[in-house]
This record gives C-alpha cells, structure tokens and sequence, in this order.
C-alpha cells in the first residue's frame, strides 16, 4: 500500500506550506463592522474548517504537513471565556438568519438559506463538541503527533524594526511563554511580524531562543531555493518563493478571482449573505451570477491540480539550475482560505493531497532542515512583506510618534519602580500590557490601506490614553487599583505578563 506522507517517485524536491494566523485584539472592541465578528467569522470561515482538513488528513497518516503560525493576542482570544460565549452567540444568530433567509422569494436565495443553515450547524456542533473551552485543546494533538510545525511570535504583533530593543525582547519573551502555557512548548519558529526585519534582529531572536523565522523573497533578492544562517549568528531565515505565492494570491491576481468562486465583496444587503460568485472581475454587483457551491469547489480542485503543477515546474527548474533539489515556500495569512476565498480550505486539502504523487516532498520549516535545505549565510536588507517590501506601510507619522511615546514612557516608569526587590504590580503589569496592545502593527496597516482607519486609530489611541491613565498614577506613588482591575477585564491578554521583566539588568 502506498504510504501517503511519502512522495509516489523520487522527490523533485521540498515544499512548505506556511500560514500566518492573526488578528488583533479585538474583545470589547466593538462588534460590526470591525470588531469581534470579525473574529467569529474568522473561526467559523477559516480556522474551524483548516483544522478540519488537517485532522482529516492526519488520519490518513500524513504528518509534517505545513507550518501554523499562531500569533499570540490571536491564541489568547481563542481560549478566552468572554470571546468563546460570544462566539457561540453568533453562530446561533447565524443560524437564524441562515432560517430568515429561506422566507425570501428568490430561488437562488432560498437554496443558499440551505446552504448556510447546514453550515452554520455545522459549525455550531462543531464548536459545542471540540472548541467551547478554547482552541489549545483542539490544536495541541496536531502539533503533538507531528501533524503542524507550530510557529510563535512576539506578543501583539508588532512591526518588530520599529520597536525599541527592549520592549522587542519583551514582546517576543512574552509572546514565547503564552504558547508554552497554551500549548506545552515553546514555538522553535516565529513568524516575524509582516515578515519585518531590520539588521541585527536576529540576535534579539537568538537571546530568545528561536531558531528560525520568515522573511520575504527579495530580502534574499529572490534566492529562495534553500534557508540561510543569517548573519554571524545561528537564526536560520526561510523567504517566500513569490513566483509560486503569488500564483494564489497577489495584489492583482491569484485563483480567488476565478469566475466560479464565492464573491466576498458582493452581498444580499437584506441579510448580510454573501449571494453571488464573481462571474467575471468586470462584473457590476447588479451582475454577479448567483453563487453554485458545487461549481466553486469544482474550480477549488481544478485550481489545486495546476497548483501542483507550477510546483512541481519550479521545483524541477531549480533541480536543473543547482544540480540538487531545491525548496518553495509559500506563506499566505490564514484567513484568506475560507474567509476572504470561500473555497480555500478545500483547495488546500487537494493540494496537500495531490502533491506526493507529483514527486514533491511536503514538509514543515523544520522538516526543510532535516532533510538538508539550509544554505550559508546572508546579511539580509530592511525589508517586509508589504507594499514596496519595505517599512512604508506602518510608518504612519502619528501613530509611529505615539508608540514610540508609550516606549519610552514605558521604559521609564519601570526603570524607576523596579528594583531587585520589587514585588510583582497589577498596576504595572496593565500598563505594559496596554502598551503592547497600543503597538500593534494592525493599527498602522489599517490606516495605511484606508481599511477601517477611523477604527485603528480609535483602538490604538484608547490602548494609549488607557497607558496614559495607568502611567500617571504609577509615577505619582498612587497606581490606581480599580483602573487596573477594571482595565484587566477589558485588555486582559497574557495573565503571565510580568513587566519587571523589563527593567534593565
């Protein structure tokens, strides 16, 4: 019998799969329409169904299948009791309007009433069977049994080449012990930030103790095909290969825009369901075709199949141009398949199924190394994945002057309470806790994209003013106890925080 997780022929060569999970903190910070529904359709679009095609896949005895990366303030809204119940809400609200919908008049719309009830339930059984007391439970056997590579990161996802060194370290000494609480180890590997990266970072992961992270392809100016120790030290950098990325997504083009697919962006206004397929990237919203899920995953399983065959091409060209098998990564967020792409989750299940018997070894970040896909060394450039691959999308002047404001406020204030007796404070565990949710990278991209800015700028500024609060009581030798307690149970992230740890020295 053919043994699944192995290629059918001699390797071709490696791929990674590597997504990135993340979204802000977003409990209490409104609901519609940005705020914690984001969160909940998230869960039930995309992380819900991913894990569903992972578990499938692993009982069929696949393991090493492709590196998750969970950030931190993501995995703490997924184990939190206040996010789950509301999240449990919602999805009974969906089912109700999945049953409001089905009184419409319209065919299509009462065969989608169909469609989305049987998800929503779905979803809904799902959720009271395997994820009411949190994701950590849920994910811990497919991290334990080899099925992911899990990977970590500094607490709030911040832009780490604008942080001060200091509360970078703390940021990611945070971030590492959360995944340690929730999952039992801390993460080897990291998803940096926006795959943001400025010279001498990799020592600031080094004093942490990873021992690999992501950058983009052209920070090594395109050489993919193998990882590199990056500088003099012992952190190893694996870049995206964007001939193959981009051929799912890009800025301009990738299959989520195939005639087939669910339109994301085209509602039935009267109940919030997203009704209709792309039909073409000219369609007028009054155009749109109605949405046919057997059509979409048709599409799915096409795509897949040509997927795999722009692997298999690169990896033989690289082959041929280095005389020894090469490696692709491709590193997508995580929300894109099932949220932002409706049929993405089925679309990976065929991809990681058809790869093997197309010659091409799958593996995680740490598999590449096992079987010899490291390189020497590079001195990597300024860079990120975002527009212009450099740092422009999270340079937004006022948001960059408050957070470096709070940096340094930050700095000062414990330097001046902490000292080597000191007990640990609620007060001012709060207030560097506030600081890390003020500096979160979301805020500046969501400006800079014009996608919410009125909202990014309101949460980070009232992480700032709360900061602020805390600060002034703190530096005055009266810290505010009922602030804090009641700040807690707003921006309550990461219960292990310590701030002393901050101090110099």
């Amino acid at each position: 019998m053919t043994d699944p997780r192995q290629p059918a022929k001699e390797p071709v060569g490696t791929f990674c799969l590597v997504l990135h999970t993340h979204l802000p903190w977003l409990a209490h910070g409104g609901a519609w329409p940005v705020g914690e529904e984001w969160l909940h359709q998230a869960w039930s679009s995309a992380y819900r169904r991913i894990v569903g095609v992972l578990s499938e896949l692993a009982e069929e005895g696949r393991r090493d299948l492709l590196t998750l990366g969970i950030t931190p303030v993501l995995a703490a809204q997924l184990d939190d009791p206040y996010c789950l119940s509301e999240l449990h809400t919602w999805l009974g609200f969906w089912q109700t309007r999945a049953q409001e919908l089905a009184a419409r008049r319209e065919p299509h719309l009462r065969k989608l009433a169909d469609y989305e009830f049987r998800a929503a339930s779905t979803a809904l059984a799902d959720f009271e069977a395997r994820w009411r007391h949190g994701a950590s439970a849920v994910l811990r056997p497919l991290v334990d049994d080899g099925v992911v590579e899990l990977l970590g990161g500094p607490a709030t996802h911040p832009f780490m080449p604008l942080l001060d060194e200091r509360v970078a370290a703390f940021q990611l000494r945070v971030g590492l012990a959360d995944a340690r609480w929730r999952l039992g180890a801390a993460p080897a590997g990291i998803w940096a930030p926006e795959c943001g990266y400025r010279p001498g970072l990799e020592h600031v992961y080094a004093a942490a103790g990873v021992l690999r992270f992501l950058v983009d392809g052209p920070s090594v100016a395109g050489a993919t095909a193998e990882a590199r120790l990056v500088g003099d030290s012992d952190v190893v950098a694996f870049a995206r290969d964007l001939d193959v990325t981009y051929r799912v997504w890009s800025p301009r083009r990738g299959y989520p825009g195939g005639r087939y697919y669910r339109d994301f962006h085209s509602f039935d206004h009267a109940s919030g369901f997203r009704a209709f397929r792309v039909t073409s990237t000219a369609s007028t919203a009054e155009q749109k075709a109605p949405y046919d899920p057997v059509a979409g995953l048709a599409a799915a399983r096409a795509d897949a199949a040509d997927f795999v065959a722009v692997i298999e091409a690169r990896l033989r060209q690289l082959r041929a141009e280095r005389g020894r098998p090469g490696l692709v990564v491709a590193a997508y967020d995580t929300e894109l398949f099932g949220h932002w792409w409706h049929e993405g989750p089925e679309f990976l299940a065929a991809v990681l199924r058809l790869l093997p018997a197309a010659g091409v070894r799958v593996a995680t970040l740490r598999g590449a190394l096992e079987v010899g896909h490291l390189g020497g060394r590079v001195q990597l450039a300024e860079s990120s994945w975002g527009s212009g691959k450099d740092w422009r999308v999270w340079q937004v002047p006022d948001l960059q002057d408050q957070a470096w404001n709070v940096q340094d406020r930050l700095l000062r204030v414990v330097d001046k309470v902490v000292q080597a007796d000191t007990p640990r404070l609620p007060e001012l565990d709060q207030l560097a806790r506030e600081a890390l949710l003020a500096t979160s990278s979301d805020w500046a991209f969501m400006v800079t994209k014009n996608s919410a800015p009125d909202y990014a700028r309101r949460r980070a500024t009232e992480h700032a003013d709360r900061f602020a609060r805390l600060a002034e009581g703190i530096e005055a030798g009266w810290p505010d106890h009922r602030l804090s307690a009641d700040l807690r149970r707003i921006d309550g992230p990461f219960g292990h925080l310590d701030a002393r740890l901050l101090a110099r020295g």
